[in-house]
């Protein structure tokens, strides 16, 4: 008699992205990442969509395994089907469903079987902008700007000098584009293929992912460990 295969948990993340950067500008919410996916420390794959709108009001980026990622969205599919089959005008907005993510996570978090994603969920309903995160084991807060991954260290501080309640469209564009530079810069995970996605009143929309300007001739950059001690 074949014996039942044992249920299986993602031990250890396998195909991972790296980081997702989203801010409020003045008419919605803006959001970016690159479209790496990495297996290992190998950047195997580069076209890899890792920000997706939910039901009518949100937008959702994310990091880590894209597996876990995907079964997330499966639930988040189940979720605004569900909220549709109601037919009663009302329809879930951001705050709702980054809720829905937070118990998620902390309950797959206590069963030891953790999604192994951050996430970001921004969108606006009803002229109120919002914008969340929630990471692998159910810490959650909102902010006017946040970031997950290497970004969460290297362009949140670019974010607090930078970001003011008013910035156009093409203010925030412009900001995310340079926050976007310094991890392509500094994360060996980020690849110059960038996405940009934007949620506002009037609904989500997913611009064609561009590659960055950049340059490589800065002088750390050609020498790297110049006057470190116990360098090569």
């Amino acid at each position: 008699m074949e014996r039942v295969a044992d249920s299986q948990r993602t031990l250890y993340p396998y195909v991972t992205g790296t980081s997702v950067v989203a801010i409020k500008y003045k008419d919605g919410i803006l959001m970016a990442a690159d479209m790496g996916g990495s297996y290992g420390s190998t950047l195997r794959y580069k076209s890899v969509e890792r920000i997706k709108p939910i039901g009518k009001h949100s937008l959702l980026g994310a990091s880590g395994e894209i597996s876990d990622f995907q079964e997330i969205l499966r639930y988040l599919d189940e979720l605004i089907l569900y909220d549709n089959m109601w037919d009663d005008g009302n329809s879930l907005g951001p705050k709702e469903v980054h809720n829905y993510l937070t118990r998620v996570m902390y309950n797959r978090r206590n069963k030891f079987n953790p999604l192994w994603n951050a996430l970001v969920l921004g969108g606006i309903k009803n002229g109120q902008k919002y914008l969340g995160m929630v990471n692998m084991i159910g810490i959650n807060f909102e902010d006017n700007h946040v970031a997950t991954g290497l970004g969460n260290h290297l362009t949140r501080p670019i974010l607090r000098d930078e970001w003011h309640e008013n910035l156009t469209f093409e203010e925030g564009v412009k900001l995310l584009e340079k926050c976007m530079r310094v991890l392509l810069y500094r994360d060996r995970s980020a690849v110059n293929k960038i996405q940009i996605s934007k949620i506002t009143d009037e609904g989500a929309t997913l611009f064609p992912p561009f590659s960055l300007k950049t340059y490589w001739e800065f002088s750390s950059f050609k020498n790297p460990t110049a006057g470190a001690e116990g360098s090569w």
